[in-house]
């Protein structure tokens, strides 16, 4: 599906835990995640430890959207 979501134009970014699969699947923008049962935080850090960590993925996968690529690109 992320294949042809970008062949109309539109970038995506896969963030997934096993970037593996996001290359099996096509992705050309990928993104690391955390852990597969809390891809994008972790409970066992503080509150504030959580959000700079979120924040730090969603930068990420804006960084990621607005970089053009032409081939498969881990970020």
């Amino acid at each position: 599906m992320v294949k042809e979501i970008e062949r109309f134009g539109i970038p995506i970014i896969h963030m997934a835990t096993i970037t593996t699969i996001s290359e099996s699947v096509g992705a050309n923008r990928i993104v690391p995640t955390i852990a597969i049962p809390h891809p994008v935080g972790n409970p066992k850090v503080s509150p504030s430890e959580e959000r700079a960590l979120r924040e730090d993925l969603v930068k990420r996968a804006l960084y990621a959207l607005n970089t053009p690529v032409d081939k498969q690109t881990i970020f």
